[in-house]
């Protein structure tokens, strides 16, 4: 396990401020900032995704206003890499679910990409911003067995169950 330093307390007065480690340097950059924390968490889950796909290590803190000073948070990140998804053929063709050939791949995959994307901005609205290893395949499983209807529909009640509470 590689040992990192600490990270610095953001410059200016106290608001809510997300730095990501980069290992390549050893430096702590702040990656969002705003006076609210759901922006900020927002950008963490998407930003950690992002780090995630290109094979590296998340380490993120969250600072942020308590009692008039800066506070650090515990962050929703995961620090295991999450599973990457099989690679399709490149002639652009691949074998549909009930096994008949021809289905345009690109096709599938934008659309596969935008069920994955309405869903993780449900989960998000319902302030699941970061998700483990562990729930990826339960993603992948929605994404794959559900229509785009009935997946803006889940996230339509993830948004609704957030705006309840």
């Amino acid at each position: 396990m590689v040992k990192r330093p600490d990270c610095p307390r953001p410059p200016g007065a106290p608001r809510w401020v997300a730095m990501f480690h980069r290992a390549s340097d050893g430096s702590w950059r702040v990656a969002a900032e705003s006076p609210d924390r759901a922006p900020v968490l927002y950008a963490v889950g998407d930003m950690a995704q992002t780090v995630r796909a290109r094979g590296d290590e998340v380490a993120v803190a969250l600072w942020g206003p308590r009692d008039g000073d800066w506070h650090r948070f515990e962050t929703p990140v995961a620090a295991a890499v999450a599973g990457g998804r099989a690679q399709e053929p490149d002639d652009g063709r691949a074998q549909a679910p009930d096994g008949r050939a021809g289905e345009p791949v690109k096709l599938a995959e934008r659309m596969a990409d935008r069920r994955h994307q309405v869903l993780m901005a449900g989960l998000s609205r319902a302030g699941l911003y970061d998700l483990s290893p562990e729930d990826e395949p339960a993603v992948r499983a929605l994404v794959e067995r559900l229509d785009e209807p009935t997946v803006r529909r889940v996230a339509h009640w993830l948004s609704a169950a957030a705006a309840g509470r």
